[in-house]
């Protein structure tokens, strides 16, 4: 079978299920639409393809964005298995493979031990964020699940029956949650990959192992250098629903979760060991006390036991038994812990700080605490922390405000307390602006007792240039660095709100100039670093394939390693199945160890130089753009906002609080609006300007000899190519014709033909097959764009229309994201 008879047979289930389900004249009108698109998009006139779109009642129209819609969900199953399949057939190195970066390093001059050093210094730790952009309801995901089960054997009747019966079912399912998810459902949608990430990590521990036999020549016991965490239940910015209740639920089922997932590794540990000597299963005594003491929620030092016991059948030769039948427990140990993953708390820096007031105010120390310059904030705040003293009453209640800050840190600290000192990450201060706001969270902290490291998040453009003078001013004071010892500290990146401050380009220079100096302000000040970024799915906030943001990082910049958040459908693509797992942690890994080897290095003074002088050229075409008194109106008419803001797709509202504006706008809606009209303007406006200031003979050498400009342009062909004018132009209609609109098409064109003129090809001409796969996607999902602008016309026209035209139109919106893959 082939990913095309796939897709053929896949379709063809999809058509039976039409024509039984809505009759041979609704089956028609789906095809006589696809026909029509394909014309259309050949060329053809599409006056008929319009006239048939606004003859359609709503409930055909809803119908219509349904059936193409899940001919999508349909492809994309099939392409995945198609992954699974390129991967299996694989022989020799796989490229970006543990074994192919082992070999670079090698080549680099790295010897086994260099290597090994290497691997202990660096993490990878991959967060599942509190924000997911999966729209599809977990019912429907299960359906899709059997589905994809069965695409390997779908020449087999019965499997093909089954995938019918699916399909069948989900077509008469409904699509849309009628409730918003709440945050534990959010918690357990995120943790279903843990499955099959569990399954790869073994496979990926032997590949580790496999290349050290076969590059250097040795044994090497070098433990896979990954870990995983989760805001999902400590995410509290801008998200009413994360009570202390809601982290306290997260943390049970996390716990609940280890425990299965460590009985079921142990059970079969237990039953491979089988060895016995004079009379005792020596190997089996010690794993029944493991098995007893998880079951029983009891802490138990499950690491150590087992790498003791490791060595143990090492030394009594039993070699293979330890390195194929213990491992797989023992990474699953390493990896997950009594814990699972560990819970990162995150608070905006205007709630830490109110909090902070209401204890300073009740314990007498300042009534006036945030109307206080920032060096009084900093003295008062330094003077607090080497005191013990509580300010609020040992064991008094707490005001509801009060308690919805330090609760959630009481809940970690009991969470710890049972399932280890992994179950709490870091504390994410939002919005730092300065020292203060870092330190604020070390006094909620010490009222419950427990340590925490903060973690500064610069998100806008202003704070990034402010970052490296303000992690120097806290690595500065003596009674932080008591806090922090020898401990790493992490600081978090912003990709959304930064490129929706100062666009594209101006955001990624200003990230890779906070890297750059904030690491050479750590290492000035003797302290370890490691990067938290905090990327999205799409290009507009930081997405891309991880490997390559990783390669394109500041040389000298990854120190112990970096973090990265994970979310919404990237999950369900990196994730879903044991392989591709394998593919995307191996993938991240290689970018992880070639870029943390690379050593620090002087970039040539003329490429800084024009990046300087190209991100004020784009940041000042971007802000003029939104700035234009003309611009919010053109947003709401030209995009879905207001009908994306009705979708239930998380927990969280769609803006921070306040009036209505661009800033409060969350990160996910604002790119979601215009992957929705094909626009994609996040992932590319204003790269026009910055590359005429760059001019194009210097910006082809900063192309081929500089890793970081080479995937600031990759990253923007791909936003350029999942971009349609032809889309575009449709919605434009629908403000009956705007200046601003015609401005982006011509912006669009010329930024198209610079970086082709840079890149030396067509749009995309070095990944043929992503290309592909944008091609051959676009005439179907015309179809639904189509629909989605006929019914927002249809839905402002009159008063009250949106709520006769919601369910139909949240469908066409649900159908983009699945036939572009991307939703924010």
């Amino acid at each position: 079978m082939s990913i095309r008879s796939d897709v053929n047979l896949l379709g063809r289930t999809l058509g039976t299920v039409l024509k039984e389900q809505e009759g041979e004249a609704f089956f028609d009108l789906v095809e006589r639409t696809r026909a029509l698109v394909r014309d259309v998009r050949a060329g053809g006139d599409d006056e008929e393809l319009r006239a048939m779109i606004e003859g359609l009642s709503g409930p055909d129209a809803g119908n219509l964005a349904r059936a193409f819609t899940w001919y999508f969900q349909l492809v994309n199953l099939a392409e995945e298995y198609e992954r699974v399949r390129v991967l299996r057939a694989v022989t020799g190195v796989r490229p970006q493979s543990l074994e192919q970066a082992l070999t670079e390093l090698k080549a680099q001059g790295l010897s086994a031990r260099d290597v090994e050093a290497l691997i202990e210094r660096v993490d990878l730790g991959l967060t599942f964020t509190a924000h997911p952009t999966e729209m599809r309801r977990r019912t429907i995901r299960n359906h899709l699940v059997e589905v994809a089960r069965a695409i390997p054997d779908l020449s087999d009747d019965g499997a093909l029956d089954r995938v019918t019966a699916h399909v069948e079912a989900m077509w008469t399912t409904p699509e849309l949650r009628r409730l918003k998810p709440t945050v534990l459902d959010e918690v357990k949608g995120g943790l279903n990959y843990i499955t099959s990430i569990s399954r790869a990590l073994p496979d990926l521990q032997r590949d580790l192992r496999r290349a050290f036999k076969q590059v250097y020549g040795v044994e090497s016991e070098a433990a896979v250098p990954v870990h995983f965490s989760s805001w999902m239940g400590g995410d509290r910015d801008g998200n009413p629903f994360v009570t202390p209740q809601a982290t306290r639920e997260a943390l049970a089922v996390h716990r609940e979760r280890a425990r299965e997932l460590l009985l079921g590794a142990i059970s079969q540990a237990f039953a491979d060991l089988s060895q016995e000597e004079n009379g005792r299963e020596e190997y089996r005594d010690e794993l029944r006390g493991l098995h007893n003491a998880v079951r029983d929620g009891q802490p138990v030092a499950l690491r150590a036991r087992l790498e003791a016991l490791h060595e143990r059948l090492h030394a009594d030769g039993q070699h293979r038994s330890a390195d194929t039948l213990l491992t797989p427990l023992l990474v699953l140990t390493r990896v997950f812990g009594q814990h699972l993953v560990s819970v990162d708390l995150r608070e905006h820096s205007e709630q830490t700080g109110a909090a902070v007031a209401l204890l300073l105010r009740n314990g007498g120390v300042e009534n006036e605490y945030l109307a206080l310059p920032e060096h009084a904030k900093q003295e008062l705040l330094a003077r607090e922390l080497r005191s013990r003293r509580p300010l609020w009453p040992a064991g008094a209640a707490l005001p509801d405000d009060l308690e919805k800050t330090i609760g959630p840190i009481r809940e970690v600290q009991n969470a710890a307390r049972m399932s280890g000192p992994l179950a709490f990450g870091r504390y994410i201060v939002s919005m730092s602006e300065s020292v203060s706001d870092v330190l604020e969270p070390l006094l909620l902290a010490r009222e419950v007792g427990f340590a925490i490291l903060p973690v500064p998040l610069f998100e806008t453009l202003e704070d990034l240039d402010n970052a490296p003078s303000v992690v120097w001013d806290l690595l500065s004071l003596p009674e932080y660095r008591a806090v922090l010892g020898d401990q790493v500290q992490e600081i978090m990146l912003g990709y959304s709100d930064s490129n929706k401050d100062a666009g594209f380009l101006a955001a990624n220079w200003a990230l890779h100039e906070a890297q750059r100096k904030i690491s050479n302000v750590c290492r000035k000040a003797g302290v370890r670093w490691r990067f938290f970024h905090g990327r999205g799915t799409s290009i507009g906030r930081g997405g891309g394939p991880a490997s390559r943001a990783i390669l394109g990082q500041p040389a000298g910049t990854i120190d112990a390693g970096l973090r990265i958040t994970e979310q919404g459908e990237a999950l369900a693509d990196k994730y879903s199945h044991p392989i591709l797992a394998r593919r995307n942690l191996e993938q991240a890994l290689y970018g992880l160890l070639l870029a943390a080897a690379r050593p620090d290095d002087e970039l040539k003074p003329t490429w800084t130089d024009a990046m300087e002088r190209a991100a004020k050229a784009s940041a000042g075409a971007y802000r003029a753009l939104v700035d234009d008194e003309q611009f919010i109106p053109f947003f709401e008419q030209v995009t879905p906002i207001h009908e994306i803001a009705r979708l239930n797709i998380a927990s969280r509202p769609v803006r921070r609080p306040g009036a209505p504006s661009l800033t409060n706008l969350r990160a996910i809606p604002w790119v979601m609006s215009w992957t929705q009209n094909r626009a994609n303007l996040p992932g590319w406006y204003g790269l026009r300007e910055g590359l005429r200031e760059i001019g194009p003979r210097l910006a082809k050498e900063m192309y081929a000899e500089w890793p970081f400009f080479r995937t600031v342009l990759d990253n923007a062909q791909m936003s350029l190519a999942k971009s349609d004018p032809l889309i575009f132009d449709e919605y434009l209609r629908l403000t009956g014709g705007h200046p601003l609109g015609d401005a982006l098409k011509i912006a669009f064109t010329e930024t198209v033909a610079l970086v082709s003129g840079v890149v030396g090809t067509e749009i995309l001409g070095n990944e043929p097959r992503l290309k592909e796969s944008i091609g051959l996607r676009n005439p179907y999902i015309d179809p639904i764009h189509r629909i989605q602008v006929e019914l927002l016309r249809r839905a402002r026209a009159t008063e009250g229309g949106l709520d006769e035209f919601e369910r139909p139109l949240l469908l066409s919106i649900q159908g983009i994201a699945a036939g572009v893959r991307n939703t924010g």
